[in-house]
């Protein structure tokens, strides 16, 4: 499983790197990073949270 971010929509608030710091990363300019291609299976639920809680519903599981 993957996860895609619609940068259009990423306000760069960090809500997902507080849920998921091994997946998410913000840089000193605030843009967004997906640090893996594939979520790890010990990863999947706290990315399944960052993408329900993203205010913006900027992210999304592919």
């Amino acid at each position: 499983m993957k996860v895609a971010v619609d940068f259009d929509q990423c306000e760069a608030n960090g809500i997902c790197v507080g849920f998921a710091p091994d997946v998410f990363e913000l840089d000193d300019e605030d843009q967004l990073h997906v640090l893996v291609d594939d979520i790890p299976a010990d990863q999947l639920e706290d990315v399944k949270d960052a993408v329900a809680q993203c205010p913006k519903a900027a992210l999304k599981l592919i």
